[in-house]
């Protein structure tokens, strides 16, 4: 399971459309190294005038890991932390996401981290499992 929603949010979810900021509280509270880590990226990305902020640390531990590659693969999760940071983010190996400014989505610079030939450069043996 991806999230531990609460009774009130599966509720809300019953009942009808689920308000952006309960289901981003939600993210926060279950998946708290890959809200944190998306949160410091976009800090970082609208503090600057780089076109992008990326981690290249590999998470400490297997659960870390695990909760950033849950964030990432669901659409819902990745859209929503998106639009709550008001960022696009790419996502290359098991730990390395980059946050861009929505408007550079298919831009030269985001186009070359998500293509194919950076996916190739960014293997290492090390990651070959992670």
């Amino acid at each position: 399971m991806s999230l531990d929603v609460s009774p009130e949010l599966l509720a809300e979810a019953e009942a009808g459309p689920v308000r952006e900021e309960d289901f981003v509280n939600t993210i926060r509270t279950s998946l708290p190294y890959a809200y944190d880590l998306v949160c410091g990226l976009a800090a970082q990305l609208h503090s600057g005038i780089t076109e992008f902020a990326d981690n290249q640390t590999p998470p400490a531990t297997e659960q870390e890991r695990g909760q950033l590659l849950r964030a990432l693969a669901s659409d819902a999760i990745r859209g929503s932390l998106e639009r709550h940071f008001d960022i696009t983010l790419a996502f290359q190996n098991c730990h390395r996401v980059a946050a861009f400014r929505p408007g550079a989505r298919g831009g030269p610079t985001h186009t070359r981290f998500t293509s194919t030939r950076a996916q190739i450069l960014n293997q290492s043996a090390e990651l070959r499992d992670c």
